[in-house]
């Protein structure tokens, strides 16, 4: 493996916002499917039962004060997981989107990289995106590939796995502003030396609640996922000033 240690202790990671439908039959998922991954559900400020039914389900509970996104709850996660002292940790969405058949699939990418993301756009499932939204993601996913110098079809997926190496890269710099979570975390990731890989997952769909996949909201993304992009890149150049300064 890349950070050559064998991955004995698994951590899997839960963000939740008011998932209390759907949060108990994902850590039940999670937990059937391999006795050795340890599951923690990060409470993201919840204001409904999503704690409580978490615990019920059997996974610990790192409870936020206030809702911070996905990014400030998967940070917190990493955290705890580098405290813990664990080999590995993957994101699996409260929604029940994320297959939990499919994280051996994903954690297998870290035999050869520091981060394997589940990709939702290669040859497996019948997952689609179209319009804007679909613009944004191949734009996204050309412009990253050519920094990973692999190809990438899926650079906005939560699911995602991260071995030792890249956990302390998260620990140290996981944004949590809109898309930073997926996208400007990665390309930091990338600009410190690590590396990435992608799997072919399949995506089911989601459990309770609709996204938000209108004409409008679609053009909002496209527009919002460029300026992710565009902040990561200017981040990039702001660190190599400063350093050539020091």
């Amino acid at each position: 493996m890349s950070d050559t240690m064998r991955i004995d202790r698994v951590l899997v990671l839960v963000p939740a916002w008011n998932e209390e439908r759907s949060v108990g039959d994902t850590v039940r998922e999670i937990r059937a499917a391999s006795s050795r991954y340890d599951v923690v559900v990060i409470d993201d400020g919840s204001t409904d039962d999503t704690a409580e039914v978490a615990r019920a389900a059997g996974a610990a509970v790192l409870s936020l004060p206030f809702n911070l996104g996905v990014g400030g709850a998967m940070r917190t996660g990493f955290t705890y997981a580098a405290r813990e002292g664990y080999g590995a940790a993957i994101q699996v969405d409260a929604d029940g989107q994320h297959d939990p058949v499919d994280i051996d699939r994903v954690l297998a990418g870290l035999e050869h990289a520091d981060i394997s993301i589940g990709a939702r756009f290669s040859d497996v499932g019948e997952y689609s995106v179209r319009g804007p939204r679909r613009w944004a993601m191949v734009f996204l996913a050309s412009v990253v590939s050519r920094i990973a110098k692999t190809r990438l079809t899926d650079v906005t997926s939560g699911f995602r796995a991260a071995n030792t190496r890249a956990i302390a890269q998260y620990v140290h710099y996981y944004p949590a502003e809109y898309l930073g979570d997926t996208l400007d975390s990665l390309v930091a990731a990338l600009h410190a030396g690590l590396t990435v890989t992608q799997v072919g997952v399949a995506m089911r769909p989601r459990a309770h609640g609709n996204p938000s996949q209108g004409p409008l909201g679609s053009t909002v993304y496209l527009l919002r996922s460029v300026f992710a992009l565009l902040l990561a890149a200017m981040r990039r150049t702001g660190s190599r000033r400063q350093e050539e300064r020091a």
